[in-house]
C-alpha cells in the first residue's frame, strides 16, 4: 500500500494550498481517509477525514470553515484544500487509511510519508 502526500509548499498567511494524496495497492474506496499534521515539537494531531463514499466528513474545529476535505475515489484520491491559511498551520500534513471514519490516529492502517506545508506571516 502506498498513498503519496503532494501539493504543500510555502505560503503567504491568508493564502491557499490543495493537498493531495493518491494511493495505491488497496480498494480505495472501502477506505475511509484522513488527513493529520505534526508541527515541530508537538505531537501529531488530526485535522479532517472523509469517509468511503465522501458522503460523510469530520473536521477539527481549529480548521473548521476554512479546510474541505474530499476525495475522487474513481481517481483513488483525497484532497484536503486549505483556505486562510495562518502561520500556526505550518506542519507536515499526512494523509492516512482507515476501515472506519475516525479522528483517532491509532484506528488509522496506512499513513502517507507527509508533505511540508510553511505558512509565512
Amino acid at each position: 500500500v502506498q498513498l503519496q502526500a503532494s501539493g504543500g509548499g510555502l505560503v503567504q498567511a491568508g493564502g491557499s494550498l490543495r493537498l493531495s494524496c493518491a494511493a495505491s495497492g488497496l480498494t480505495f474506496s472501502s477506505y475511509a481517509m484522513g488527513w493529520f499534521r505534526q508541527a515541530p515539537g508537538k505531537e501529531r494531531e488530526f485535522v479532517a477525514a472523509i469517509s468511503r463514499s465522501g458522503g460523510s466528513t469530520n473536521y477539527a474545529d481549529f480548521v473548521k470553515g476554512r479546510f474541505t476535505v474530499s476525495r475522487d475515489n474513481a481517481k483513488n484520491t483525497v484532497y484536503l484544500q486549505m483556505n486562510s491559511l495562518k502561520p500556526e498551520d505550518t506542519a507536515v500534513y499526512y494523509c492516512a487509511a482507515t476501515g472506519v471514519l475516525t479522528m483517532r490516529a491509532s484506528l488509522y492502517s496506512y499513513w502517507g510519508q507527509g508533505t511540508q506545508v510553511t505558512v509565512s506571516s
